[in-house]
């Protein structure tokens, strides 16, 4: 199947990767957007491990203040070069972030920021939960209630308020791909009045 110029610019428009890329996946997907848009993504995977031991040594902080300013966040998404840092899709993706800090309220970067204290007292509650289960399913049912309680507070595992068909770690594997540096978010902050 021939690959048109049009296809391969829907598809670049939705994913932002290079031309050569949308071209090479939609050859192998046949011409199937949806599939062609899988491939990209595992690709972005594994570019992200590439990229993984790379220096950051430039970024940029991104705010946003969600309507009538009683919430806002703020997060620093820090890159290789200033040539990305400055570009306005880098910003854009960092203002997105900033965004979702501010409407999915994370308590944790990512799962490694997750101490034991939290741990402790959440697998506590889930114990409780998981009293009078069988004991060859109890600590499944556990870990799983565990997994599941993390996920909703740790930016890189929650689901992209935009696309929820994305974790923030997959838009930040998109964007190393996309940009072809490493790229990671370092900090982040939320605030809220009265809460």
């Amino acid at each position: 199947m021939a690959i048109t110029t049009d296809q391969i610019k829907q598809l670049r428009d939705a994913t932002g990767v290079s031309v050569m890329q949308c071209k090479n996946a939609l050859e192998e997907a046949g011409g199937d957007m949806d599939k062609a848009k899988i491939i990209l993504q595992k690709l972005s995977a594994k570019a992200a491990s590439k990229k993984a031991d790379r220096t950051l040594g430039s970024g940029t902080v991104a705010s946003y203040i969600h309507g009538g300013g009683a919430v806002g966040a703020m997060v620093e998404v820090q890159c290789e070069t200033d040539f990305v840092a400055r570009n306005e899709d880098f910003q854009s993706f960092a203002r997105d972030v900033a965004m979702h800090v501010a409407a999915s309220v994370p308590e944790f970067l990512s799962v490694d920021d997750i101490n034991e204290d939290a741990k402790s007292k959440a697998k506590e509650v889930f114990e409780k939960e998981a009293e009078g289960k069988p004991d060859n399913i109890r600590e499944q049912v556990i870990d799983g209630k565990l997994k599941a309680y993390f996920k909703e507070k740790t930016l890189l595992e929650q689901d992209f308020i935009k696309d929820p068909s994305k974790t923030i770690s997959d838009l930040v594997q998109e964007a190393i791909q996309k940009f072809g540096e490493k790229i990671e978010i370092t900090r982040m902050a939320r605030f809220g009045v009265l809460e």
